[in-house]
């Protein structure tokens, strides 16, 4: 698929299929593209968590109504710990390079013809604590993967974009 198509086709999937699992080695196309994202000072700070059994999506289900059905949700986390702190000591760089990390997946998620859903409705200290991470980590998100549900496409919405003179200064 074309990048410009990949980015086009792409959607958040509100239901999945739940009996068809991404395959091993798909997903582990999805993860080495999250590994490969650039970071600030090439620090790597992500830490991805595959959830795939049952005991596990329960939890998740327990934290947000947004698993959809899918079959399959990365944790999206970063060591706090070993950050970026930017000139002027108010911000690092842990959200941000997270955020680079779950884009790349979600991108290669849909080169590879899976559907995905970017989750931020949940407390991520909440989720820290139910799925027992180490205290340096932050969860930034939860992506969930797998394959829509018959009948099942984008959000009316999806292709309501405002145009670039909106968003967009050239100084």
């Amino acid at each position: 698929m074309e990048f410009g198509e990949v980015i086009a086709k792409r959607y958040s999937c509100k239901k999945y299929d739940g009996s068809r699992q991404v395959a091993p080695e798909t997903l582990t196309q999805i993860l080495e593209a999250g590994r490969l994202a650039p970071t600030a000072k090439n620090l790597q700070e992500q830490h991805v968590y595959v959830l795939q059994g049952a005991e596990s999506l329960e939890v998740i289900d327990g934290l947000t109504p947004c698993r959809y059905g899918a079959p399959t949700v990365l944790v999206v986390a970063f060591d706090a710990t070993n950050v970026y702190s930017y000139p002027g000591g108010n911000r690092d760089s842990g959200i941000e390079d997270a955020a680079i990390v779950a884009t790349h997946m979600v991108l290669a998620a849909r080169d590879a013809g899976v559907d995905s859903c970017w989750v931020n409705n949940f407390d991520p200290d909440l989720a820290k604590e139910r799925l027992d991470l180490p205290e340096n980590e932050e969860i930034l998100m939860l992506l969930d993967l797998g394959y829509a549900a018959e009948g099942v496409g984008p959000l009316p919405n999806h292709e309501s974009r405002k145009p670039l003179s909106d968003t967009v200064t050239y100084r």
